[in-house]
């Protein structure tokens, strides 16, 4: 069984056991921890030169995806590029307690290397995570206020991040994943210090490339991404709750 096919059965297991939801309702507000996917299969496919390993039916576009769901991911398999889903929020493969993934759904781009965790994915299990906006809250006055961040000409984007396997009680594999972050560009420095990494077109290749491995080569391609490129504005609240998954979040605030 290949990594998504495996990763779709412990979802469709976890959907089931009720596991899912109740991982849903743990959602709070992480950085980077909430950001959209509006894009068909189709358009995933096209815009990364992948192949789903689902059909249209197995996918729904999502206003408000957050920590815990199962997200869609493009990784690099046997020479081609492959487009499923991982659950978010990274379990290392020598974990204990599946718990800690609700604590590693981001990574620090400038300690990857070095933490336990995230040392071995960096060098040989990289992944694209496909959005179309993220969402930051801006705090001031004691409040926070949602805001939506997007590219100016608001196509898709590849976040970098990472995968792994891990296996449960029952020796089932659950393949997990995480969002690296970094420093904050001039625009995203008005609402909070750190951003996600997300990569230049022309790097998402080098990032998915698992014959390299040092970091001298990897870390480069984690930059900050170009302010002037990108635009936010304030949403409804509502975006605040995981539960709330409609277009209607992603309108401008009156």
């Amino acid at each position: 069984m290949g990594i998504f096919a495996a990763s779709y059965a412990v979802w469709q297991r976890m959907k089931i056991s009720g596991q899912y939801f109740q991982d849903r309702k743990k959602g709070g507000i992480w950085m980077c921890g909430r950001y959209t996917l509006t894009a068909s299969v189709n358009e995933l496919e096209e815009r990364f030169h992948a192949k789903a390993s689902f059909s249209s039916s197995e996918y729904a576009k999502s206003y408000n995806v957050a920590p815990s769901q199962m997200v869609a991911a493009v990784i690099s398999a046997h020479g081609q590029y492959r487009l499923g889903f991982l659950k978010w929020g990274l379990i290392p493969s020598w974990a204990k307690d599946p718990k800690i993934g609700h604590k590693m759904i981001n990574a620090r781009s400038e300690t990857v290397f070095q933490k336990p965790g995230f040392r071995e994915a960096v060098k040989r299990r990289r992944c694209l995570i496909p959005a179309d906006s993220f969402f930051e809250w801006n705090r001031k006055d004691g409040t926070r206020e949602p805001m939506r961040i997007r590219l100016k000409n608001r196509g898709i984007f590849a976040m970098a991040g990472l995968w792994e396997k891990w296996m449960d009680q029952e020796g089932n594999p659950v393949f997990t994943c995480t969002i690296l972050t970094t420093k904050a560009n001039r625009m995203m420095a008005k609402i909070h210090d750190r951003m996600p990494v997300i990569l230049r077109r022309e790097d998402e290749e080098k990032w998915l490339d698992t014959s390299v491995t040092e970091a001298g080569r990897l870390l480069p391609l984690l930059s900050q991404y170009d302010a002037d490129l990108m635009e936010m504005y304030a949403v409804s609240e509502r975006v605040n709750s995981p539960k709330n998954n409609f277009p209607e979040l992603l309108l401008p605030k009156d």
